[in-house]
């Protein structure tokens, strides 16, 4: 028990109660108890709090501060309020009465002792220049509604008290407590709002309290002088010291490389893998867990079963909006393994394409634990007989339903670069001749075969090459350098190959992009020199489909580049190292933190199930998409070469591509190249609503440019987010320097647009582009024909090419693996927060802020109506026509499921 003075008084409940304990009914805490009162003055019907909730309320203030030798206050009655507090909590025991500490908790209950709180007030004693000695009392549960627990208590609040700031929250059960938001009730200004939505350890596990922060924002300098110490103390404890290994209640926020991806000590499979972090293979950083590490290598951790995030990252429990994440667990821990069991041949391709077909129409039978399937992935798993078997069905992808043959079609091969799934890398050609910039003495000779009178030939006289470039006529996928290190390693793996990559594009008269090359090069290996060859769109059978495998290839690069660089490495990999920054260094009422906290949410879980099975040694990237083994160390020669945060920002990545120019006098200041750029057009206009809206909130939190620099926790934040979120490239020239208002805005309009619109425009979309694998094969498995060509392999070619693009597919486990997790992958949840949707409590509460938002939300909606409008313009042949998928994939709002539309506001899944 608390030993406060005895003047402290809880006050409790007259209802009857079923406790066994004598009287009193009411309790006092302190170390002068025998001081007389009397219990009649004390004790106070308890109110039945009326308040009603309305709208979101979300915790934007999870922190947590030690409270050691702090007095009371004196609760004189005379002028003071009389104040109820109303908890509601989410408890573990509604989810599960397990346990042997459950009667424990029970008994907690009963005699009203469920949680203790102490209300601080936001002033210093003017006397003592000390904090005011915080009010406590006991919460005691009141009742339950539907899935949530009330709990009460009452308090005196003297009139000298001040103003509320925090609430302090010690759980007094053996089980961690979800709370979703208190309120106190009763005083002069009106109620106060604690919006939690946090698990609260408990205090058997760690003795520290929780605090959490009323709605109000403050930059450091202007922190009420009763909250400065808790302000300070909360971010210390978020921090750590960097020792011993994460218990699942921690909450603690710090760095470690990505040393956990391989498995050096299992000596049955070739699991090794090298450390990401460093000047070898520089990488972002990822939270640390402090798990043991490996005895064959020390400088890699071991793995486990899961993997720590802070506790309050990870909704698990309680979150409906987990539902993805729960699927995509049951996936990947589940239904592959049965799979795997189903189809004993790892390396069995498809006989033919209606095999294909019968993935949608027949479905691949799941023996076992059909009832768990058909009840946590229904839209997979459907049952087949009454008391039967499983089975595993997919939906036809919408591309597929609109036009069968699609994926075989060059156009649609062309406008997928620009409104695809991978908008992000088709480049505009500058310079010619093509040049490798790889060392000529390795690689073998840099120049290209893509010759002038090659590409004057196939654009049939229309144009010099010097007038197409000129014109900003040329454009190209460029994935030669990058891969082409890689290719004898890969082709050491069974069952997989690798090139490096051109492919080179004519912008017609129309907007729409014609294929005109493929160039694939294999370096010198052993006593061969280098090989290389150029396919064009033949008219010929052979040629046709030369040129239909080499799209293959490519395909399977871009799949590969695709879901390593563009996905992962660019949005969920590179964005912890913002929210473990956030976390250490802002504090929750910090404006800055609460603008960035929505678009950061489950991000760290979502990673830490990829780091256990997604991207892992053995894991679904390596086992299922260029370039095997060697897929997470390419990502990172890709953040070596390519990642720079000054050029993630929507219009700069444009115009370093090409695809844009600074023009003053256009729309969003800039000129495409390619005017009917669906992703670009749509996102554009996204970017500027971010940016007005960021603008609007920094402007009214920083209206001297001064305080941007004189922001000790923002300047703390974005240091680290360099020096040690980003340590590999700390010393990088590009880095933006905060020092104004702009500086800012950039920098959050950056995040912002990243989590949300560059991660929804790369991932939701992933079934309805690649469900149907042939349009986007994650790997290539065969040479081409003519590489080497042996006379019985280049016969069967000839005589059925179909054999040979089937064998260079994907195998049929992975297929079917891919397929299964892309499926999820690309589901929105019932309860997804979408970008501009919902508002935040402390922005409601902000006049300034809430009629911001209210027109930031109203730019989204014009946006919505903006892409339906296009989707009907037949004119704009990148995103509409017969059989074409619309582009909606920046579409702010969605319904649930697989729909090919929908900007959450963080990565989610």
């Amino acid at each position: 028990m608390m030993n406060a003075p005895s003047h402290l008084h809880r006050l409790r409940s007259t209802q009857p109660s079923s406790s066994p304990l004598p009287k009193p009914f009411f309790i006092s805490h302190g170390r002068n108890s025998s001081r007389s009162s009397s219990p009649a003055s004390l004790l106070l019907t308890r109110r039945r709090s009326t308040l009603e909730f309305h709208g979101k309320q979300k915790c934007l203030s999870i922190r947590a501060s030690a409270t050691d030798h702090v007095k009371g206050v004196e609760t004189s009655k005379e002028n003071a309020s009389s104040v109820k507090a109303v908890v509601r909590a989410t408890a573990p025991g509604l989810l599960s009465d397990l346990g042997f500490t459950k009667p424990l908790d029970v008994y907690q209950d009963l005699i009203g002792k469920t949680l203790l709180l102490e209300l601080v007030s936001a002033e210093i004693d003017s006397g003592t220049g000390l904090e005011k000695g915080r009010i406590k009392g006991y919460a005691s549960k009141a009742r339950t509604e539907k899935e949530e627990v009330i709990y009460e208590s009452d308090f005196i609040v003297p009139a000298g008290f001040g103003d509320i700031g925090a609430i302090l929250v010690e759980n007094e059960h053996h089980k961690e407590m979800f709370l979703n938001n208190i309120v106190l009730d009763g005083l002069p200004n009106g109620p106060i709002h604690f919006n939690c939505s946090s698990w609260v350890h408990s205090k058997f596990d760690n003795p520290i309290k929780r605090i959490f922060f009323s709605n109000k924002s403050y930059l450091p300098k202007d922190t009420p002088t009763g909250l400065k110490k808790v302000r300070e103390t909360e971010l210390e404890n978020l921090r750590g010291d960097g020792e011993k290994e994460r218990k699942k209640f921690d909450r603690i926020y710090d760095y470690d490389t990505y040393n956990d991806l391989g498995d050096p000590d299992n000596s049955s499979e070739d699991l090794a893998r090298p450390v990401l972090g460093s000047k070898v293979h520089p990488y972002p950083r990822r939270c640390r867990t402090g798990r043991p590490r490996c005895r064959k290598d020390p400088m890699s951790e071991k793995r486990s079963s899961s993997v720590y995030v802070p506790r309050d990252e990870a909704f698990e429990d309680v979150k409906q909006l987990t539902f993805s994440t729960k699927t995509l667990k049951s996936v990947l821990n589940a239904l592959l393994p049965q799979l795997e069991v189903v189809m004993l041949n790892p390396h069995l391709g498809f006989p033919h394409f209606t095999a294909i077909d019968t993935l949608f129409q027949e479905g691949v039978p799941v023996p076992k634990d059909k009832n768990f399937f058909q009840l946590i992935i229904p839209r997979l798993v459907k049952t087949i007989t009454e008391g039967g078997d499983g089975v595993l069905l997919f939906e036809t992808p919408q591309m597929i339903e609109r036009d069968k043959f699609s994926w075989f079609r060059d156009e649609e091969f062309s406008r997928q670069t620009l409104a695809g799934l991978n908008p992000f890398s088709l480049e505009l050609v500058t310079e010619w001749p093509i040049k490798s910039k790889l060392d000529p003495e390795i690689y073998g000779p840099s120049e290209s075969l893509i010759t002038t009178e090659l590409v004057e030939k196939e654009i049939r006289g229309a144009m010099t090459i010097d007038e197409a470039l000129k014109q900003k006529k040329m454009f190209m996928l460029d994935y030669h350098d990058l891969l082409l290190p890689y290719v004898n390693k890969v082709r050491e793996i069974e069952g997989t190959t690798l090139y490096g990559s051109r492919t080179l594009f004519f912008l017609t008269m129309d907007g729409t992009l014609r294929p005109l090359a493929i160039e694939l090069t294999r370096p010198p290996v052993g006593d061969k020199p280098q090989w290389k060859q150029v396919f064009t769109p033949g008219w010929d059978g052979t040629s046709c489909w030369l040129w239909r495998l080499a799209k293959a290839h490519v395909c399977a690069h871009d799949a590969g580049y695709h879901q390593l660089v563009v996905h992962w490495l660019r949005t969920h990999c590179c964005t912890e190292p913002y929210i473990i920054a956030a976390n250490r260094q802002l504090s929750a009422m910090h404006p800055i933190y609460r603008l960035l906290h929505p678009h950061f949410r489950y991000t760290m879980e979502i990673n830490a199930l990829a780091r256990e099975s997604l991207i892992n040694a053995g894991g679904i990237i390596e086992s299922c998409f260029s370039p095997g083994k060697y897929a997470i160390e390419l990502s990172s020669a890709a953040y070596d070469q390519l990642w720079r945060f000054d050029m993630e920002a929507l219009p700069a990545d444009l115009i370093r591509r090409g695809m844009a120019v600074e023009d003053p006098t256009a729309e969003h200041g800039l000129k495409l190249s390619i005017e009917d750029y669906p992703f670009a057009n749509d996102g554009l206009i996204l970017w500027d609503a971010i940016k007005q809206w960021v603008t609007d909130y920094v402007n009214h939190y920083y209206p001297d440019p001064s305080l941007v620099k004189s922001d000790e926790e923002l300047q703390d934040w974005w240091t680290e987010v360099r020096t040690k979120g980003h340590a590999d490239k700390k010393d990088e020239p590009w880095w933006p320097v905060l020092k104004t208002p702009e500086d800012l805005v950039n920098v959050l309009t950056t995040i912002i647009w990243v989590a949300a619109g560059h991660h929804a425009a790369v991932n939701f979309g992933q079934y309805v582009y690649a469900g149907y694998f042939p349009n986007r094969p994650t790997m290539a498995r065969t040479n081409m024909p003519t590489e080497d060509p042996v006379d019985e392999e280049f016969k069967n070619f000839l005589h059925k090419p179909e054999f040979a693009m089937l064998k260079c597919f994907p195998s049929q486990i992975q297929a079917t693996k891919v397929m299964a997790v892309l499926d999820v992958l690309s589901n929105h949840s019932p309860d997804e927060e979408y970008l501009g949707d919902q508002m935040e409590p402390s922005w409601a509460e902000n006049a300034v802020i809430k009629a911001a938002f209210e027109r930031f939300n109203g730019r989204l909606k014009e946006l919505e109506g903006i892409i339906d409008e296009r989707n009907t313009n037949l004119n704009l042949k990148n995103r509409t026509g017969a059989g074409v998928v619309p582009y909606e994939l920046l579409k702010p709002l969605s319904k649930p499921g697989v729909t090919g539309m929908g900007v959450p506001n963080s990565i989610s899944i």
